[in-house]
């Protein structure tokens, strides 16, 4: 029996990376691919309904892909944009919720369904919130920069408002289930408030304890262990939060996002390492999400009919008009960003996670509510997540980015600057050797890429333009500064 199921998931693991092959090439988001492969083997081949393990596999899941994301994401691109990612996650979140509950509401009963306010309020809330692995997954897998700081700030939107959505729906559970029975709405508010409070103040103090211990146990017989006890660190951070009653997802991307922009002995090792378990999550949720789907259930009328008009209203009005109050006070951003963050919502694993607690809590609709989460899901990848890259050059927001050609790690111990340049007409001026060229004191040229051949250079070399170098320095950014500017060299990237 247990190597059968071994089989089956070994199966389950080769078909989805296939399937993301594909994906990449057609342009198409791999994790709805991913959606599809488990969905087919629940229709042809595998008996799986069990909501409660999927609730704890989507909760482990959730854990790995949120840290990676904050682990990825650097301090000092979101700063600039840190005020209204926060509203795009807070309010943002609560506005679109409210927005989609009114229309279900309205639209339940024209079409027969009548269901109460509350319920509906459940419904929308359990898909108010944009996925974390969608976005994250399908932005750096395009190797396409967003102008206006748009990138980092759909990314720290979608790491940081799953707490937001995963409060609205517990506590919307809580007063279905409850029957009707009075809940004190400044009671529910501040202990949002205490939730959020303790999970970023948690989140924080384990980050910084999780780099202090990195940093000074000194595991000399296995430097392997070191990704086990940063992992130890991440369901630490959210089991723990969670039992003081803070918000453990919001600790979990905290605590990534203080690991990833502090130094870290083993960096390399430890972003390897995050980077395929973080797919390894992604695949192994939305697998066990598609052997879930029961196509009976989602094929019925009063199902697709709900479903596509709750997708409709939430692509095309309610997530626009979210989009268009929480950016108002914020006057640095164009029309033409303001429409690309609306498109940009898509919806995943999360809602579908969420859409599970009402069916464990035994709320009366609860299939329901997961069917047409599951539909506006699909709904969302299919035309919003295929449409992420063409919406951006439509709107003139994307721009080519480049990654280095030099693949290396550089220990956060070592101090000297690390950079990549390609060599222009302008630095040959004095000509062509590299000795020609005026590199300050403690520079050096180390290595040089040229028609996909790597070799290390000597004064005599003959540089071409084109060429890229590898450059190591001592010096410090403004004297490195300038020496790009005097050399004419606009096009460097750093690498750390």
């Amino acid at each position: 029996m247990g190597e059968n199921l071994l089989l089956v998931w070994a199966l389950l693991l080769f078909v989805a990376v296939m399937a993301g092959k594909v994906a990449y090439r057609f342009g198409a988001p791999a994790l709805l691919l991913f959606l599809g492969v488990g969905m087919m083997f629940g229709l042809h081949a595998i008996n799986f309904q069990s909501f409660e393990i999927t609730q704890f596999i989507g909760m482990l899941a959730l854990c790995i892909i949120l840290f990676s994301g904050g682990m990825d994401t650097k301090f000092t691109e979101i700063k600039p944009i840190l005020g209204p990612g926060i509203v795009l996650a807070t309010f943002g979140v609560a506005f679109t919720a409210l927005l989609v509950g009114g229309f279900i509401y309205f639209f339940s009963s024209w079409v027969g369904l009548a269901l109460s306010f509350p319920v509906a309020l459940l419904l929308a809330s359990t898909m108010a919130s944009t996925d974390s692995a969608s976005v994250f997954s399908i932005l750096r897998s395009k190797k396409q920069g967003l102008r206006q700081n748009l990138r980092p700030l759909l990314e720290l939107e979608s790491g940081s408002n799953d707490p937001m959505a995963y409060m609205l729906t517990i506590l919307l559970v809580s007063i279905v289930v409850s029957s009707g029975e009075s809940v004190s709405i400044l009671e529910s508010i501040v202990k949002f408030v205490i939730q959020m409070l303790v999970g970023a103040g948690l989140g924080y103090g384990i980050g910084r304890l999780a780099v202090f211990t990195i940093n000074n146990i000194n595991i000399k017989s296995n430097s392997s262990l070191y990704t086990v006890l940063l992992l130890a660190f991440v369901f630490f951070s959210f089991s723990f939060t969670t039992l003081v009653w803070g918000n453990g997802y919001l600790a979990v991307y905290i605590t990534g996002l203080v690991v990833g922009n502090s130094k870290l002995v083993h960096r390399r090792n430890l972003v390897s390492f995050f980077d395929g378990f973080t797919w390894l999550a992604q695949i192994v949720m939305f697998l066990t999400i598609g052997l879930l789907v029961n196509s009976d259930e989602l094929l019925r009328p009063e199902v697709l009919i709900l479903g596509c008009a709750v997708g409709a209203f939430l692509i095309l009005v309610a997530r626009p008009l979210a989009v268009i109050v929480s950016l108002a006070p914020f006057r640095r951003f164009t029309t033409k960003a303001r429409l690309y963050v609306s498109w940009v919502g898509l919806r995943g694993a999360v809602p579908i996670i969420f859409a599970t607690y009402p069916i464990v809590a035994g709320v009366e609709n609860g299939r329901l509510i997961f069917n047409v989460v599951f539909l506006v899901t699909l709904i969302s990848l299919i035309v919003q997540g295929t449409t992420v890259s063409s919406m951006a050059n439509w709107l003139g927001l994307a721009f080519e980015e480049k990654e280095p050609l030099f693949k290396i790690g550089v220990p956060d111990s070592v101090k000297s600057s690390f950079s990549e340049m390609e060599v222009t007409d302008s630095m040959l001026a004095g000509g062509c050797m590299l000795r020609n060229i005026a590199i300050p004191d403690n520079t050096l040229v180390v290595m040089i890429s040229r028609n996909n051949a790597y070799f290390v250079p000597r004064g005599s070399t003959e540089l071409a333009v084109g060429d890229r170098l590898l450059v190591v320095s001592d010096r410090n950014e403004e004297e490195l500064q300038n020496m790009y500017d005097e050399l004419g060299i606009k096009d460097v990237m750093k690498i750390r």
